[in-house]
């Protein structure tokens, strides 16, 4: 079974109450259907031979229509919550498990792709409860429409039974071959966002080069190719239509002739030609799922877009927890993504910088200390324990990660330091946090303001409208005040290892060397990597890691890999 059919049927199985309610009320309706053309032709019949009783058979036929108009009123509820729970469901499973997966969904799918397949196929994907309930709820009057005719002739069942053959095959190809159009209409509908993604990333250098022009025929250009898919969806759906338009009237007509021998022959009533009319109606019933098809081959489709995506392998994280120690950071024999760092160790408590060349492999090394990714050979340990054996809260706990382009997640400024979601407000007064033990959240908020001063943040924090309560929407900051939250975030969070990956590229000399300093004199005495770019940074640290050529050429302080011509080569041009 194809991994895109098994998550449709977990997609229903897991759709909670709504594919329930879907199932009785196309069964109810189908039902009532059924019993329609009996009771209006045993009305007909009782009217025609003028018996008592016709008035009440009335009644119920009028009553069992509005039974069926109400389970199809029902059904149209159950089948818009039934998609909406299942979407909701389905989209914030993908998102766990892209968080869960880290680089290795991005590696894998463009951002765009992975917004696509979270969101528009995740939609389509959440559409199955509804499309199989209904394609499924035709085959009651099909069936009652079969073993009713029985009863009424046989001559009749066998005619109409092999129309449905008929019908069925050309659903069977129709279904196979939408599914495949389906696919590839939908991957460049993703191919098309990732384009568009790329774009909005960069539209302030497109702005400046006076590119949009291109760009705009770069993001548009798989347009045909959407056409073409489209037009193949289209034909295939015209083609399924004329075909069974053409089957089901002459097999109508087949019923009806076969019907009217009988009645000539007195072996039927005209009420039970009318029923077998109805009937013959009903049971051909299949020929009009094309739409319910059409979305099925489409949630299909989308489902084993979805499914590549939940096949990504989480990263997996053990139980063990960190004894106490310095924060000391070894690398043994560790090969990773074309770096070669083999035995490295970081002292707890130093502040190390990491320089080289641009695609040395400075951010690595900073993601394989902080297990944002994991080296393909070797171990990297955090005071003697190996980082894959430490439990995910404890990783996080002991690790704070500063970028060049933070993302900021929370509500608030406030929030988007805090370690934990609980809103953190600073102080009403300015000054000094007081040191004396206060409530959680008058702890948190000390803890939040100490690292916005750390990362000299706390001024413009406090000048915002709300201060620390400040909504992140209504607080518009430049790329250096981002970076200096996204520090402050490190600060509050890291207890024994601060990783900052070109966490201070978008500073002024000035805060740069402010903030430096706070990392240089940490209070807490925690390690700090750094993969720096500035001279001054690798000039104050207690020891350097020289990148070059994917492997570490050399180690040691600042001043004495100054005496090599090549290393001073790595600032030229630089900022100092």
């Amino acid at each position: 079974m194809r991994s895109g059919d098994r998550l449709v049927i977990g997609t229903v199985r897991r759709g909670g109450p709504w594919p329930v309610v879907l199932a009785v009320t196309a069964v109810a309706g189908a039902a009532g259907e059924l019993a329609i053309p009996y009771l209006v032709g045993s009305t007909l019949d009782l009217i025609v031979a003028s018996r008592p009783g016709a008035g009440t058979w009335l009644l119920v036929c009028v009553a069992v229509v509005a039974g069926v108009m109400l389970c199809e009123s029902l059904g149209v509820w159950a089948s818009g919550a039934s998609s909406a729970h299942a979407a909701a469901r389905l989209r914030l499973g993908v998102l766990r498990h892209v968080l869960g997966a880290g680089h290795a969904a991005t590696r894998r799918f463009p951002e765009g792709e992975l917004v696509t397949r979270a969101g528009l196929n995740a939609e389509e994907t959440g559409r199955a409860p509804e499309t199989v309930m209904s394609a499924l709820a035709l085959l009651v009057p099909t069936a009652g429409a079969l073993v009713a005719l029985t009863l009424i002739s046989p001559w009749l069942t066998l005619t109409l039974g092999l129309g449905i053959v008929v019908i069925l095959l050309a659903l069977r190809a129709f279904l196979r071959a939408s599914t495949v159009i389906a696919g590839g209409y939908q991957e460049v509908q993703g191919e098309i966002a990732a384009r568009l993604v790329d774009a909005l990333d960069g539209a302030r250098t497109i702005a400046a080069a006076g590119t949009a022009a291109q760009e705009t025929r770069r993001v548009l250009e798989p347009l045909p190719r959407l056409r073409a898919r489209g037009m193949e969806l289209w034909r295939a759906n015209a083609a399924a239509a004329v075909q069974s338009g053409l089957v089901v009237p002459l097999l109508e007509v087949a019923v009806l002739i076969a019907g009217g021998f009988m009645l000539a022959a007195g072996d039927l009533t005209i009420g039970e030609l009318y029923a077998a009319a109805r009937y013959a109606v009903l049971g051909t019933a299949l020929s009009t799922s094309l739409g319910h098809l059409g979305g099925l081959a489409r949630a299909r489709a989308a489902a084993t877009r979805v499914a590549e995506v939940l096949a990504l392998p989480a990263v997996p994280h053990g139980t063990r927890t960190l004894p106490a120690g310095p924060g000391s950071v070894e690398f043994r024999d560790v090969t990773a993504g074309g770096l070669t760092v083999g035995d490295l160790t970081i002292p707890g408590g130093s502040v190390t910088a990491v320089v080289g060349r641009s695609g040395s492999g400075k951010s690595l090394l900073a993601a394989l200390a902080g297990r944002l990714t994991d080296p393909e050979r070797g171990t990297v340990l955090l005071d003697g324990v190996p980082l894959r054996e430490l439990s995910r809260a404890e990783l996080r706990r002991a690790i704070g990660y500063a970028f060049e382009r933070p993302v900021l997640i929370g509500e608030t400024l406030g929030e988007a330091i805090a370690r934990n979601p609980a809103p953190a407000t600073a102080p009403d007064t300015p000054g000094t946090a007081s040191d004396t033990p206060g409530t959680a959240s008058e702890v948190v908020a000390r803890s939040v303001v100490e690292a916005a001063r750390a990362a000299c943040a706390d001024t413009f924090i406090r000048r915002s409208p709300l201060g620390y309560g400040t909504p992140l929407r209504e607080a518009p900051m430049s790329g250096g005040e981002r970076q200096r939250i996204g520090l402050a975030r490190a600060f509050a969070q890291g207890e024994r290892l601060l990783v900052l990956d070109d966490a201070t590229s978008s500073l002024d000399t000035v805060t740069e060397r402010q903030v430096s300093r706070a990392l240089t004199a940490d209070r807490l005495g925690r390690t700090r990597l750094i993969a720096a770019h500035r001279l001054a940074t690798a000039a104050r640290a207690d020891q350097v890691v020289w990148l070059e050529d994917g492997r570490v050429r050399a180690r040691g302080p600042h001043h004495v890999l100054w005496q090599d011509p090549d290393y001073r080569a790595v600032f030229q041009g630089t900022a100092p």
